[in-house]
């Protein structure tokens, strides 16, 4: 049974929160979906997700993927801004440092030979995907990674039109920290846009 779950850094609480209003100041009168909470879709910082068969255990792999890499207890980010992403998404970009690629390689390669590469969407519009980006679609069925790794906290989506107002105007309408501190890595169930809706398993940065 094809599982769709996901690896990601989770902020620390005070960013949570900071991220959760910085959501809803964005997007005002216009909420963008799904919303997040600290009870239900939580902020987070994707490393790599897709469909994955029933052969894969997140407990074991998530515990196997934190030894293999040396992380601190925090891992802090710098914020690039706030982005617009074909079509309608709208991110709080932060930076690439090795050690987050070196995350992202770690985890493909404990979880690449569980992919369902059967349920990957080949019938998805990726025309306004960049090359690397295709390319990481076609083999991972993932947008972002390699080259095309794109980290962020998804803020949320909106009609395509809306996005680009709301990018365009987001200094006048919200305040952007600095960085972004993370404490946890995560393997979860996503949700709605791909969202973090159910965590199930939780490992702090440095248990290894």
């Amino acid at each position: 049974m094809t599982r769709w779950l996901g690896v990601a850094l989770l902020p620390r609480t005070d960013h949570t929160r900071s991220a959760i209003q910085l959501q809803k100041s964005l997007g005002g009168d216009r909420p963008l979906r799904p919303p997040l909470s600290e009870e239900g879709n939580l902020p987070h910082l994707t490393v790599f997700q897709g469909p994955f068969e029933g052969t894969l255990e997140p407990e074991r792999e998530l515990a196997r993927i934190s030894a293999s890499v040396n992380l601190p207890k925090e891992l802090s980010l710098a914020s690039v801004g706030i982005v617009h992403q074909p079509t309608g998404w709208l991110f709080m970009a932060v930076e690439r440092p090795v050690l987050l690629q070196k995350l992202q390689e770690a985890v493909l390669d404990r979880l690449a030979p569980h992919l369902d590469r059967e349920a990957f969407d080949t019938s998805k519009d990726t025309s306004r995907f960049t090359e690397t980006e295709r390319a990481s679609f076609t083999q991972y069925g993932y947008r972002y990674t390699g080259d095309a790794y794109a980290p962020h906290i998804t803020l949320g989506r909106t009609d395509e039109e809306a996005a680009l107002e709301l990018v365009r105007t987001a200094p006048e309408r919200t305040h952007v920290p600095a960085e972004w501190t993370f404490d946890r890595l995560s393997f979860y169930v996503m949700g709605e846009h791909g969202a973090h809706a159910e965590k199930v398993v939780e490992l702090p940065l440095a248990s290894a």
